[in-house]
């Protein structure tokens, strides 16, 4: 296994990053520590959860912090070995205030995912999503008061646009708050868009890119097939089927290319997707869900891929370009949460 810093930290990460969003919903508390041990065994030290993970889509309140209960548990008498991140931003409550990174919810929420975590500390504390409606300074001021407690070690970003993440590191120096050290973006052969501002800001800033949804929500595992709706009980099924450009002919005319070029290379689409994230040399680590021990098993295996392979790929899926924005037109920046909704999307 490949270890890299966490930005410009002193913090060594794994490549590969066992994301467990599926923790406490699709896969079961014995199956996500069976997960945790072969991640473990493979040289994996990067965990990441969130506090809202742990639910079946169908019932988001069920769930909230599940994932983060079962890692604990996990990391029981182990825990110095993990370099372990979580987030705060969507709400784990219906009460006025309980979204956002408003000063009162990052410190209640830090406290609830230590709780849930069995742990005095966490290593990485990220922001989940832009809190459009909330001043920086207010959300840094309380990520400062945090790492200067001791609770937190590092603080990073998701889903953050390149402009956002610099006013984040223009706060921070003028203030003199803890600085972010990663972010968080959606990254794979159908949505390159970061490579045209986030991925230089990130190389001249010294920011970690901790990259997810290497498959591009399951479009790059083979699961769907064209003018054919989603299988039941997929992602896909319960969160995209209704958007016309999910499954689009654009998207399947890119699929059927990669998936011939991988048959080429002896491969796995699955397999050649996450092995071109991690042939992108400015991605820290690669974050995969897996939902099996099978899944992580490709993802280990992944190794990067030869220039021409690369090149191929390239004229595939143009750099910069997306096929497929699943996640709306700017990443998840510019998904209008706010005080006014508290649901899941």
């Amino acid at each position: 296994m490949e270890y890299r810093s966490l930005g410009r930290s002193g913090t060594m990460v794994s490549r590969v990053c066992v994301g467990t969003m599926n923790f406490g919903g699709r896969t079961p508390e014995p199956d996500a520590h069976a997960i945790l041990d072969r991640a473990a065994d493979s040289g994996v030290n990067f965990i990441d959860t969130a506090n809202v993970y742990g639910h079946e889509p169908a019932h988001f309140e069920a769930g909230r912090g599940r994932s983060e209960e079962i890692v604990g548990r996990w990391l029981r008498g182990r825990r110095d070995h993990f370099v372990v991140a979580t987030k705060v931003f969507f709400p784990m409550s219906d009460e006025p205030g309980a979204i956002g990174a408003g000063r009162r919810n990052v410190i209640r929420e830090c406290d609830a995912s230590l709780r849930r975590l069995g742990t005095d500390w966490i290593d990485l504390y990220q922001l989940h999503h832009p809190s459009n409606d909330i001043p920086i300074d207010e959300t840094l001021r309380a990520l400062d008061d945090l790492v200067t407690a001791g609770k937190v070690r590092h603080v990073g970003t998701s889903s953050f646009a390149a402009w956002q993440l610099v006013e984040a590191l223009w706060a921070s120096d003028r203030l003199a708050t803890v600085r972010m050290v990663s972010e968080q973006p959606v990254y794979n052969l159908l949505d390159r868009r970061i490579e045209r501002e986030l991925v230089p800001m990130a190389d001249t800033f010294g920011i970690g890119l901790l990259t997810w949804s290497p498959l591009a929500g399951g479009l790059l595992t083979g699961t769907y097939r064209r003018d054919r709706l989603a299988p039941p009980g997929t992602r896909f099924a319960e969160f995209w089927q209704t958007d016309p450009r999910s499954l689009a002919s654009t998207v399947f005319d890119a699929v059927d290319a990669i998936t011939e070029l991988a048959a080429g290379a002896e491969q796995s689409v699955p397999q050649l997707a996450q092995s071109w994230v991690l042939s992108q040399p400015t991605v820290t680590s690669m974050i995969v869900g897996p939902r099996t021990i099978e899944q992580l098993d490709t993802s280990l295996a992944c190794t990067p891929l030869e220039p021409a392979v690369v090149e191929a790929l390239d004229r595939i899926a143009p750099p910069g370009h997306c096929l497929h924005p699943q996640y709306g037109a700017d990443g998840l920046a510019w998904h209008p949460w706010g005080p006014h909704r508290h649901r899941w999307p």
